[in-house]
């Protein structure tokens, strides 16, 4: 078998994988919070026939070598983390993150998940719980007469009580960052986990160190650029179809071998 048919099979399988991640993005140009994924390719291994340096002669060595590459891959997605436009919703439990940072997520196998997703309700105990039903963490619950709720930059919850002259503080949103975001893994849902990739969170109120901070009654939409996105789309095509070319053409090539040789 050709090794150029096995060379153009790599670049299809890259291509195809690239396409997947563009396909994603654009499937979530309307997901609050969503970050955006990034396909990283590498070369495959390369077969040395004649090792650059080695000698030509006794007095003489080769300036350049003989080496046949073997293709391509993806090797990993990477999401960046840029900041996606902020929507005013006037909601008061809307909240958006103007910064680094995540909102802390209790799951319900205990772990703590993270999210730029600021939809947030409450449950039918008056728990702050994101839209998937996720407690809050830390839990902050509101009381049931309360009539108004006011969230301040710096992640402060108050509540207005009917015959309270000052709004009474119930709560304070903290936010989580990380060294490395990008290593963080995404389950689904506008939730990603800790890894060993992204480091340990560096949790404290927002505004604090290098922390955003947080604007009540707006949601920060996704990321995704639909324009890059279908440029990326035109040129994963193109790929895709040169690939296949370089396939046809080789068998071509060894058409010609077995009928005229």
């Amino acid at each position: 078998m050709d090794p150029a048919l096995w060379v153009a099979k790599t670049g299809l399988d890259a291509q195809q994988k690239s396409m997947q991640v563009t396909s994603n993005n654009l499937a979530n140009v309307n997901t609050n919070g969503f970050k955006k994924d990034r396909a990283n390719f590498e070369d495959l291994f390369y077969q040395t026939v004649r090792q650059p340096g080695s000698r030509a002669s006794q007095d003489n060595l080769l300036p350049s070598g003989l080496m046949l590459g073997t293709g391509s891959r993806v090797m990993g997605t990477e999401k960046i983390h840029s900041q996606g436009n902020v929507q005013q919703t006037e909601r008061s439990l809307d909240v958006a993150i103007e910064g680094k940072g995540f909102l802390q997520v209790l799951r319900p196998d205990g772990q703590v998940g993270y999210t730029r997703d600021g939809a947030l309700q409450l449950n039918e105990n008056g728990e702050i719980v994101t839209s998937g039903g996720y407690l809050l963490e830390p839990g902050i619950q509101v009381p049931e007469e309360a009539e108004t709720i006011s969230i301040g930059s710096d992640g402060t919850v108050s509540a207005k009580i009917p015959g309270d002259e000052e709004p009474e503080e119930i709560g304070q949103i903290e936010l989580a960052d990380f060294i490395n975001p990008s290593g963080l893994e995404p389950v689904g849902e506008n939730m990603f986990l800790e890894t060993a990739a992204s480091g340990a969170p560096e949790v404290g109120a927002p505004g604090e160190g290098a922390l955003g901070n947080v604007m009540q009654g707006a949601l920060e939409t996704s990321n995704v650029n639909i324009a890059e996105e279908l440029v990326n789309m035109i040129e994963n095509q193109r790929g895709f179809e040169t690939n296949t070319r370089a396939i046809s053409t080789t068998d071509e090539m060894l058409q010609f071998l077995n009928q005229n040789v």
